[in-house]
């Protein structure tokens, strides 16, 4: 039976309106009828054809939309506990890549995993950002970086999301590294290009990604990626400028990406460039964080420009094991300054931006019934908590 029930008696933070920072409602309630909100507005207008309807009172607890981790790599094989260690040593994120570490260890360990085993590993990540009140992830693959394992990753990815309660998003991220004893052209054309070609004939890819970085690709090879998405109507997104500064930002507003991701060493032109194509800057403090960067995504120059900025935990067994989209919010803050009111914003409205998604992110009427009810009372406590999980429940389609 299709759920139909109001909830009542809450705090809304609607996120609808970005230039009111929560947009939040006292003494509001929602209308859930089957998997869409129906109505949202002050408890004392409920309209009178939604009187009858099962009520849920919820005596001031805060509700907002469920939260969206857009930008993860939750399908891998092993760990790099080891290169944490080397960390504290001294030894920096590209001198761990360029000895064999890094990206290329987790391909080794992910390609001798099968598919159940990739399974197993990845629920219990996904299960831990369900309890912190997330109802979509976006999942990339890039640990195969050959067809078989590649496909491995993307089919994992889309059983996650068979499995839990959980909209899972695909990013197609082949052009993550450059296998061992491989020469980047040749691996683009003879593997990656190929490989999204069958991705995409599968159904496997909602996205294509790329990480456009000197121990990676640059940007005239992730163009050409680019080209091969375009062709096939696939958006893309771009791990760009995060270690250093050699154009990445300004080839994703180029193409007009989803997003731009990282963006630590992003210029005031990078900015401007973003702004005008629409393109959002998700900022992953996780990352910023394990690998000790020291220099900040430019926050004010994005504000100045009205870039929006999204927020994502990057989980993934390297630069950012982080587990955690709640303290990925507190970390923004924290690190690059980031206001509580951005940070909500950040896992809500801007994250679904920086997927493509229309349907979720802000409570409104006919989005998804994708909400998270919390038990604060101020919405800027999500953000203020450190290793604290205020959620009371959530609802996934409508389902409580």
């Amino acid at each position: 039976m299709a759920q139909r029930y109001v909830i009542s008696g809450a705090k809304v933070a609607t996120l609808a309106d970005d230039a009111n920072g929560y947009d939040l409602r006292e003494g509001a309630a929602i209308v859930v009828l089957g998997d869409k909100i129906a109505w949202v507005g002050p408890e004392s207008d409920l309209p009178s054809e939604y009187a009858g309807l099962e009520s849920h009172d919820h005596a001031g607890r805060l509700i907002t939309p469920s939260l969206i981790d857009c930008h993860t790599h939750i399908v891998h094989g092993g760990n790099r506990a080891q290169e944490f260690a080397l960390r504290l040593t001294g030894a920096s994120y590209e001198e761990i890549a360029r000895a064999g570490g890094g990206i290329v260890s987790t391909v080794a360990a992910t390609r001798g995993a099968s598919a159940d085993e990739l399974l197993a590993s990845a629920l219990p990540r996904v299960d831990a950002l369900i309890a912190q009140g997330v109802g979509t992830v976006e999942i990339k693959s890039g640990y195969g970086l050959d067809t078989e394992t590649e496909l491995k990753m993307l089919r994992v990815a889309r059983t996650l999301g068979q499995a839990r309660p959980i909209r899972v998003m695909t990013s197609f991220l082949g052009a993550h590294a450059v296998p061992a004893g491989a020469e980047a052209d040749a691996y683009i054309d003879d593997v990656c290009l190929p490989t999204l070609e069958a991705a995409h004939a599968e159904g496997l890819v909602d996205a294509v990604d790329g990480f456009c970085e000197g121990i990676a690709f640059d940007a005239a090879q992730i163009a050409r990626v680019f080209d091969r998405a375009r062709a096939l109507g696939l958006p893309v997104k771009l791990h760009a400028e995060q270690l250093s500064h050699i154009g990445g930002t300004a080839l994703a507003a180029e193409y007009g990406a989803l997003s731009a991701d990282h963006v630590e060493y992003a210029t005031e032109a990078d900015a401007a460039a973003l702004a005008k194509a629409g393109t959002v800057a998700v900022l992953l403090p996780g990352a910023f964080y394990t690998v000790h960067e020291t220099q900040a995504p430019p926050v004010q120059a994005f504000r100045d420009h009205g870039v929006a900025m999204a927020v994502g935990t990057d989980w993934n067994p390297g630069s950012s094991p982080l587990g955690s989209l709640l303290l990925a919010m507190n970390m923004a803050c924290t690190l690059f300054r980031m206001t509580p009111a951005e940070a909500l914003a950040g896992t809500t409205r801007n994250a679904a931006r920086a997927l493509g998604l229309t349907d979720s992110g802000v409570i409104a009427a006919g989005m998804r019934a994708d909400l998270a009810i919390w038990d604060v009372s101020d919405p800027a406590e999500l953000s203020y908590g450190i290793g604290i999980n205020p959620l009371h429940h959530r609802i996934f389609e409508g389902t409580i």
